[in-house]
């Protein structure tokens, strides 16, 4: 079982379902939401994964049409992310991981965003955008 929590411990989640992607995403959305170049994005089955403490404590936020980013409102911590463009997958933000989730980052996505100061520095593969199904 993949646990996690927010900075401030408020906020527990497990991830039980099959993961489907570990991917470093250079959209803009992430960008601005960690405040760096990148977001290391695990992407798992939404079957399987339960907030397991301080479910009254998560605050969404549409950063786009149909995109919520779920925080944590004592510590602002963001945590994970659902899309009704991506039904049945949650995508969690592995700087908000507590257990190794046994797998390790597979690509670059939203490369075509990536800020000019950030040189990607790595063999992995790139994708302008989304990778191909």
């Amino acid at each position: 079982m993949i646990k996690g929590s927010c900075h401030c411990g408020a906020v527990k989640y497990e991830v039980g379902g099959k993961l489907l992607k570990f991917a470093y995403c250079h959209c803009p959305d992430c960008q601005k939401f960690t405040g760096s170049a990148f977001n290391p994005a695990l992407i798992a089955e939404l079957e399987g994964f339960v907030v397991t403490q301080g479910e009254d404590n998560l605050v969404a936020h549409e950063s786009s049409p149909g995109k919520l980013r779920h925080f944590c409102k004592t510590c602002g911590c963001h945590l994970f992310g659902t899309s009704k463009n991506r039904e049945g997958m949650v995508i969690v933000l592995a700087g908000t991981l507590d257990t190794d989730p046994g797998m390790r980052p597979q690509c670059h996505i939203w490369v075509s965003k990536n800020p000019a100061w950030n040189e990607i520095g790595d063999s992995l593969p790139q994708y302008a955008e989304w990778p191909p199904q």
